[in-house]
């Protein structure tokens, strides 16, 4: 959660950056956010919609992703601009969400112009949860995402248990039997000269939820009677977690920021933001998980990018996404949420 401010170091000095008025990714100019959570089973998108002109990077890190149009943000690749990012749950099936989303920028004229026609660039990332509810048919399509895009505002983002989180879970090293609710949250953080970096994130890991400032489990794997939290570090060191773990987890991501990037400075950028998740989940980047995530650079912010100090701020507002999405969620049965463990 963002609480006081945030201590960097960066280039030598002392860097201070503040949780901003409205703490989330909508705080960076002309970014749009907007989900649907399905009725008929614990699912949904969430869309985010970019600005003109702005710059897309991204990094995979887990090794079971379900990801569309990633190869397109390669530095070397030539395409630079990203319309929206679609993050869904659904397994692969929700990349079709992406779609609806595609159709709804192209009747915006929004997109990569090609002659009379605009092809709108929307990378995606899915979670695994159709193990969550009993109609596992029910996951994210074309219609999830184009509800999403034309209902995205810059308000204040809605988290918890909505949208892409909205059948996501957490702590499975012991067995779904033992795990709990994750869920989709945001933060964002400003720093002296005006830079704004925001993250959303919904987080379905694998691993358990600890607050990076304690090192405490704030959810994950629960104790054998359901009623405390195992630390994950213990569990790990004592081997008594599951070996045979299934590729039902992933927690993904758009971190966002004013500040005016390039292709490889997006991608080093998404790469220094990983460490927001390795820092709030314990283990993470398993290969049980697809852990991604996208940065999006709008360009508003006059002058050099601090690539250095833009990816500390990156780590810092995932992590405390993370920790607001399982804070906020609200339980399933048999997946109890952060606020349902005394």
């Amino acid at each position: 959660m963002v609480i006081g401010a945030v201590s960097l170091a960066t280039a030598g000095r002392g860097l201070r950056a503040q949780p901003v008025a409205a703490p989330s990714i909508t705080a960076v100019p002309g970014i749009r956010v907007g989900q649907v959570t399905l009725p008929s089973r614990p699912t949904g998108c969430t869309v985010i919609v970019a600005p003109a002109n702005t710059v897309g990077g991204v990094d995979v890190r887990g090794g079971a992703p379900g990801t569309r149009e990633t190869d397109v943000l390669a530095p070397d690749n030539s395409v630079a601009i990203v319309n929206a990012v679609v993050l869904a749950g659904g397994s692969a099936y929700g990349l079709d969400a992406a779609g609806g989303v595609m159709k709804y920028l192209e009747e915006q004229r929004l997109g990569y112009a090609v002659g009379r026609s605009v092809v709108p660039i929307v990378p995606a990332a899915i979670l695994f949860d159709l193990n969550v509810g009993d109609r596992p048919d029910v996951r994210p399509d074309a219609t999830c995402g184009y509800r999403a895009a034309s209902s995205a505002t810059s308000g204040t983002v809605e988290e918890g248990s909505v949208g892409a989180g909205a059948g996501a879970t957490v702590g499975k090293l012991a067995g779904s039997e033992r795990a709990m609710k994750g869920g989709i949250g945001s933060a964002a953080l400003r720093a002296p000269g005006g830079l704004i970096v925001g993250a959303i994130v919904a987080v379905n890991a694998v691993g358990s939820v600890v607050d990076p400032r304690t090192g405490r489990p704030v959810a994950g794997i629960r104790t054998p009677d359901g009623k405390g939290l195992v630390d994950p570090f213990q569990l790990i060191r004592s081997g008594g977690w599951s070996s045979a773990l299934l590729l039902e987890s992933t927690t993904i991501g758009v971190v966002a920021t004013n500040a005016r990037l390039t292709k490889a400075q997006a991608q080093r950028i998404a790469e220094m933001a990983h460490d927001g998740i390795a820092r709030a989940i314990v283990p993470s980047h398993t290969p049980s998980d697809g852990d991604t995530l996208f940065v999006l650079g709008t360009g508003s912010l006059a002058g050099e990018t601090d690539v250095s100090r833009t990816g500390q701020l990156a780590a810092e507002a995932v992590s405390d996404a993370i920790l607001r999405a399982v804070r906020l969620a609200k339980g399933l049965p048999g997946f109890p949420a952060a606020a349902d463990i005394k």
